[in-house]
């Protein structure tokens, strides 16, 4: 079976065993993080110490509980030299970093590469600490989480490799040997239910800034994509527990969107407390809060964009409602599949609902497959189809404003009142607007067939 056979279990298990052993040894709580200070396992020791509220200083409880470190305070703590360290590192309190504690810090190597580190709470200036010896054993044990560490970082680049082929490869015997190769890799964890996330654009070329599977909820494997000449996707395969719920993947993509635009602002992490709740998307095409259920049979008289006899108002630069801010990297996540052999056809939905939550932010910045409406039909299109030459004069830069007013015109099924009151103008600009698109484009927003191309053509612009 080779070297991708060895690991067949979830590791996680084997590291909480390792970091409660040591946690016993030296009498204190310990905790375990990656390279990356993303929380591996903590050790649950029982002493009063876990009741004293200075053991829970504001460093140690967010990286319980949020599961990561600040930017901030790696820099800090990387600044006692805990990187190139072959021996414990004392880390003196710090209350103004938030580090009410001391800390001592076991890195965890293997053949002399950092791979994490065990944070152990200090005693209390006059307390006995940890003894030599004890730390020794402690040590030992730190060897050991390392190689695990070595172990599945190795399995892991290799499902990497699989993984990418089973999504890259042409149609035939290829694609078959593909499939192959990922399910002989995955061994017993080749049954599904299957969901495959993308995350777009993956904002780094440098592959230590790629997460591994191990640091995120549910995932079995993790790699990055080509994207066009010069961008990169990021597609995870997450395993879930039954098809008819795609909460794991969903707890994956928001934790790879942390990453990703941590990666992306130079941090370890970013807030996302302003970002939209996954699943609560906006109902497609809308793009505010006005009513949806605009009373039917209200929309214009045909050839009636403006009041008869009365000139429309000019275009008043400046007075449309504001747009959602465009998301700079989203995710998508594709239906749940059973079988490997479906992870490629897999991969082209959760590539589409990132591209869909891209272009239109009310789907994000977790969209799934099943809830981006037409953008299902969009994004299979090519991208030349939205320069359709009718349309084209109307997608020019000096246009957007009349294009957001065609757009949302068309979203508010033709209904003038609420396409005024989502732009925040006067009816009577709203006519001009439109009838200044009809000569550009020289379709007639009367006729179903002309709204459904200009409305094709306007969303799929933004993909």
């Amino acid at each position: 079976m080779g070297e991708n056979a060895r690991v067949t279990t979830d590791s996680r298990g084997d590291y909480q065993e390792l970091v409660d052993e040591i946690s016993e040894l030296l009498g204190v709580p310990a905790t375990l993080e990656n390279r990356d200070f993303e929380l591996i396992a903590f050790g649950a020791y029982d002493s009063e110490d876990e009741l004293d509220p200075s053991a829970l200083d504001p460093v140690r409880t967010r990286s319980i509980l949020t599961r990561r470190s600040t930017a901030a305070v790696r820099t800090w703590f990387e600044g006692f030299g805990i990187t190139r360290a072959t021996a414990p590192v004392r880390i003196p309190p710090t209350p103004e970093a938030g580090v009410y504690r001391g800390r001592i810090c076991l890195p965890v190597r293997h053949r002399g590469v950092v791979l994490g580190y065990v944070w152990l709470l200090d005693s209390e200036p006059g307390a006995p600490g940890p003894t030599d010896p004890q730390l020794d054993a402690a040590m030992r044990v730190a060897a050991r989480i390392g190689a695990l560490l070595a172990d599945e970082a190795q399995h892991g680049a290799d499902l990497s490799r699989e993984l990418r082929a089973v999504l890259t490869a042409e149609r035939g015997w290829r694609a078959d040997m593909a499939v192959a190769a990922l399910r002989t890799a995955l061994g017993p964890r080749g049954d599904g239910p299957y969901a495959v996330v993308c995350v777009a654009p993956w904002p780094s070329a440098d592959p230590d800034d790629a997460p591994s599977a191990r640091t995120v909820p549910h995932a079995t494997a993790l790699c990055t994509v080509p994207w066009g000449p010069t961008a990169q996707w990021l597609a995870a395969l997450i395993r879930l527990r039954a098809t008819d719920t795609l909460t794991p993947a969903t707890s994956a993509a928001t934790r790879l969107l942390e990453r990703a635009r941590g990666v992306e602002g130079g941090g370890a992490g970013s807030d996302t407390s302003t970002q939209r709740t996954p699943g609560t998307q906006a109902t497609p095409g809308t793009h505010g809060t006005s009513d949806a259920h605009g009373t039917s049979g209200t929309h214009n008289t045909p050839g009636m964009h403006g009041t008869p006899g009365t000139p429309g108002t000019p275009d008043t630069p400046g007075t449309s409602g504001a747009a959602a801010a465009p998301l700079t990297v989203a995710a998508g996540i594709a239906s749940p599949r059973v079988t490997l052999a479906d992870l490629a056809a897999a991969w082209q939905e959760a590539s589409a609902a990132a591209r869909a939550a891209l272009a239109e932010p009310g789907f994000g910045p977790v969209a799934e497959w099943s809830r981006i409406g037409p953008y299902r039909l969009l994004t299979s299109l090519p991208p030349e189809t939205a320069q359709d030459p009718a349309v084209r004069p109307l997608l020019s830069p000096a246009h957007r404003e009349l294009a957001r007013t065609a757009e949302v015109y068309l979203d508010c099924a033709g209904q003038a009142a609420r396409t005024a009151a989502e732009l925040g103008i006067h009816r009577q600009t709203l006519y001009y607007r439109l009838s200044r698109v009809e000569q550009l484009t020289g379709l007639d927003l009367d006729d179903g067939e002309h709204r459904l191309l200009l409305h094709m053509a306007l969303k799929g612009a933004r993909l």
